[in-house]
């Protein structure tokens, strides 16, 4: 499961980016998103983040926000946050039992290419220009590599 703040650019994002990428792999796994918080649940992902995804063949289809339950952290084998603050929200909710789940986003991002600079994937609501480009160059990278280590196990 991905997991941003609000649930509408980047979580749905990774979420979409790694069906896609789990698909092509034939990986028969669960995949969701959620946020830390509920501001915008039910809304559906921002129309940028979209925007941005169907132009390399996302699917955004089906897809409404949702806050992060408890049942998650049973439910999920791998819960990805995009950044350190979300990360930090779920462990302070997460029970001790399940905090082993919880990673960042980009910890499956292959070193050697040039998303390794970035160690959280930016939040792109309040920004202009590339920025959707961006989250998704980096989630391209981070699931590319996350489907590898699967497919390993």
């Amino acid at each position: 499961m991905f997991v941003c703040m609000g649930n509408i650019c980047r979580s749905p994002s990774a979420e979409a980016m790694f069906r896609l990428k789990a698909r092509a792999a034939q990986l028969d796994i669960e995949i969701d998103s959620a946020g830390t918080i509920a501001y915008h649940q039910g809304h559906s992902p921002d129309k940028r983040s979209i925007a941005a995804g169907v132009k390399r063949g996302l699917s955004f289809d089906g897809m409404r926000a949702r806050q992060v339950e408890q049942t998650d952290f049973v439910d999920f084998d791998l819960i990805l946050a995009a950044d350190e603050q979300n990360l930090q929200d779920l462990k302070r909710i997460c029970p001790k039992l399940y905090q082993s789940k919880l990673v960042l986003i980009l910890d499956f991002c292959d070193f050697a290419s040039n998303a390794a600079i970035y160690t959280e994937v930016p939040d792109p609501y309040y920004g202009e220009g590339d920025g959707f480009e961006l989250v998704l160059d980096l989630l391209d990278n981070s699931c590319e590599q996350l489907v590898k280590r699967i497919q390993i196990k």
